[in-house]
């Protein structure tokens, strides 16, 4: 067994650290503070081909794997979690949907602007009423005379309200007899895609959040909004097994900017425990401290390997996803992102009080990290998940 990178994927690490470094790193307070979403950052994420890592060459890809995106995501959290999302759910949720299920028109349409980083997709599954129970979708879709009219409303999207943003994959109900569903009556459920400026299709108002603040995040509705029969992704009654494949591949993402935000809080506490100095030596001496920083290093190198694992896993399956995959990605997600809160609040101790002002990075990490235990299912639903898979 080779825990080793290959030469592509260490290359792919380094670039995005340096960028990170260089680029996100110094814009990343300011973002922060100002709510604002980094443009320009994401035009050259874009001209560095990370929107199109893992995809195919064929619709402008870097034809690189699965692993590479998760180093890629990585790095760049460390340097701001928010640009970190962005990424993610752009590749994802966004592009990886279309390219894994779409016809070769919805590909062509989309997959050039979207793997060149030039436009933004993003994709709508929670709901108001329908969050960790995503099966109870209850925005419906009807098809009229050639065009689906689609009724609802989706809450929590990223990447929907961008200058850049160009649609949104949303899941809708769209007859009877599909199966899956826990909405009552056996749904058939359908995915949708919907471009920016369809009329009856609003994007509404940002929200107010308490991390993340350089991602983009708003809430939608649908109010007889028409697309064409057309842009059913894929096949008519295959959302439900679309988003389940989709959301594997997020829970490993979202794992891997997890450990990107952990390191962050590692790299952070060791360098001012050994400048900050308390009963005359730096306070990196003193046992209490030390023992925070080895637990940190400990986890966050075990999170590492379990989104090296699972990310290796999801991209070596064949056809349907398998069990083994299912539970490598429950565990990576849970385990990384409860990490990444443990390195995040260890962090703000160590800082003592300049940990809870805002002149220091650890209270932005500590802000940012708590939605990693809820966005992608949440922390309960993937205990449930491996329970299931244990035979429980």
């Amino acid at each position: 067994m080779d825990f080793a990178l290959s030469q592509e994927q260490a290359a792919v690490r380094d670039l995005c650290r340096d960028f990170a470094r260089e680029v996100v790193s110094p814009a990343a307070e300011e973002l922060d503070r100002e709510h604002r979403f980094g443009y320009d950052i994401v035009r050259q994420m874009g001209d560095l081909g990370l929107f199109g890592l893992p995809f195919s060459e064929q619709y402008g890809g870097a034809g690189a794997d699965f692993l590479s995106l998760c180093l890629a995501i990585e790095e760049i959290s460390r340097a701001d979690a928010g640009v970190g999302i962005t990424l993610e759910a752009a590749v994802c949720l966004g592009a990886a949907p279309i390219h894994d299920f779409g016809t070769e028109e919805q590909k062509q349409a989309w997959l050039p602007d979207l793997l060149a980083g030039r436009k933004l997709w993003a994709f709508g599954l929670t709901e108001p009423h329908a969050g960790s129970d995503a099966g109870a979708t209850k925005t419906r879709a009807d098809l009229r005379n050639g065009e689906w009219v689609i009724n609802g409303a989706k809450q929590f999207i990223t990447n929907c309200g961008t200058d850049i943003s160009a649609g949104v994959t949303i899941t809708a109900v769209t007859g009877k007899g599909g199966g899956g569903a826990r909405n009552g009556d056996d749904a058939e459920i359908s995915a949708i895609l919907v471009a920016n400026g369809t009329k009856g299709y609003h994007v509404l108002p940002g929200y107010r959040k308490l991390g993340w603040h350089s991602s983009d995040t708003h809430p939608l509705s649908f109010e007889d909004c028409r697309v064409p029969e057309a842009n059913v992704l894929g096949s008519r009654g295959g959302g439900y097994r679309q988003f389940l494949h989709t959301l594997m591949g997020g829970r490993i993402a979202i794992a891997a900017l997890s450990v990107g935000v952990a390191q962050a809080c590692l790299d952070a506490s060791l360098a001012y425990a050994k400048e900050r100095h308390a009963f005359g030596a730096p306070i990196s001496k003193q046992q209490a401290i030390q023992f925070k920083l080895a637990d940190m290093a400990m986890e966050t190198e075990l999170a590492r390997t379990m989104v090296y694992r699972a990310a290796t896993a999801y991209q070596n399956g064949t056809g349907e996803t398998t069990d083994e995959v299912r539970m490598l990605a429950a565990m990576s997600k849970l385990y990384a992102s409860e990490t990444s809160k443990r390195a995040a609040d260890q962090a703000v101790q160590i800082h003592g009080g300049y940990g809870f002002m805002e002149d220091y990075p650890v209270a932005r990490y500590w802000r940012d990290v708590k939605v990693n235990e809820i966005g992608e299912g949440t922390s309960e639903v993937q205990r449930m998940l491996i329970a299931r898979l244990l035979g429980l």
